[in-house]
């Protein structure tokens, strides 16, 4: 049976469902993977931080804001070690700090000293008397507050933030950690309360929506075909929701691309509905251009009259990670490869 790219979609008598399976056997799960970025922390200089931080409180005997700003003075990546024992956001713990200290730290301020203070790892840095300096005093300070009260919860029916096994009875509950390591199975309860690699993944998701844009902008670039990649929300005439991607301009389009990983089948079926938009504005202003899907993701995989959908807007050009490579020669793209 011929492919998806090459049956005429005008046949009446046209069987989809090879065809969804054939797209569907290239479909991937990608939730396992995550970019790594340029900030992810690696678990040496993680330790690094921790050691520092255990050896400026005497293995948690002294916890206090002077012995904390130690720490981090001499280990910058020991600021984000401590918030991981509050087991708070940065922009939480900018809100706990401005209601307990007076201090007034923004999210986005939080969020920017978190970031830099662990691109820093371990490379000392004295903290003094700028803005940011003080800010992180004032989180030092609120954060110490909070980890000596522990987990205060006046309500039988409230969680406290701080009912965990390393500062459920404040610094009391950490020491013996410290000396003595952490249970596996506690390890993995929390873990399970917080998924692993959550906060990382979910900084990072922007990120790994772009796998997909990468691997074009890449096919693209190898066959020296010029194009326009537009950016979240532009507004581009002629267009009502601009594609990914237009091929070689909105001038004059010969090919526009929507390109989409997701897990979800809620983001997967809005992608197809904006691919099928495309569609019936070409078809509405007579063009001739070609419209292309480049997808990838679980999402994709679980309803199959989306994909059979995905399909008749795109005259079967619907383009996985495992199939990119077809893309250009498949296309109207193939008139503007440099040869």
């Amino acid at each position: 049976m011929p492919s998806r790219f090459e049956v005429d979609y005008n046949d009446p008598l046209l069987e989809f469902e090879p065809l969804v399976d054939e797209v569907f056997g290239e479909l991937k799960s990608r939730f396992l993977d995550m970019p790594r970025g340029e900030d992810f922390t690696e678990y040496s200089t993680f330790e690094q931080g921790y050691q520092a931080l255990k050896r400026a409180t005497n293995a948690f005997t002294n916890v206090s804001a002077p012995s904390v700003e130690a720490a981090i003075a001499a280990a910058p990546i020991a600021f984000t070690v401590f918030r991981s024992i509050l087991g708070f956001s940065a922009p939480e713990w900018a809100y706990v700090t401005t209601e307990m200290t007076g201090v007034a730290v923004d999210q986005n301020a939080a969020r920017t000293m978190d970031r830099k203070l662990r691109l820093q790892g371990a490379l000392p840095r004295p903290i003094g008397s700028s803005l940011t300096d003080t800010r992180i005093r004032a989180m030092i300070d609120a954060g110490v507050q909070t980890l000596l009260r522990g987990a205060v919860a006046e309500v039988d029916t409230i969680l406290h933030r701080l009912d965990k096994v390393d500062t459920k009875n404040g610094v009391a509950s950490l020491q013996p950690l410290a000396d003595l390591g952490v249970p596996y199975a506690m390890l993995l309860y929390e873990r399970f309360l917080g998924r692993p690699f959550a906060s990382h993944r979910d900084g990072k998701s922007e990120l790994v929506g772009e796998i997909v844009e990468g691997a074009i902008k890449n096919v693209l670039t190898a066959a020296k075909v010029s194009f326009r990649e537009t950016k979240r929300a532009e507004r581009i005439n002629g267009f009502d929701q601009a594609p990914d991607f237009i091929i070689p301009d909105e001038f004059n389009p010969v090919a526009l691309i929507e390109a989409k990983l997701t897990e979800d089948d809620g983001t997967a079926r809005d992608k197809v509905s904006r691919v099928q938009r495309l569609r019936t504005l070409r078809d509405e202003t007579k063009l001739n251009y070609d419209v292309i899907a480049c997808i990838d993701g679980r999402g994709f995989r679980i309803r199959r009259n989306d994909m059979r959908r995905l399909l008749q807007a795109t005259d079967g050009k619907v383009f996985t990670l495992a199939t990119l490579d077809l893309l250009v020669e498949n296309t109207r793209i193939r008139e503007y490869k440099v040869r």
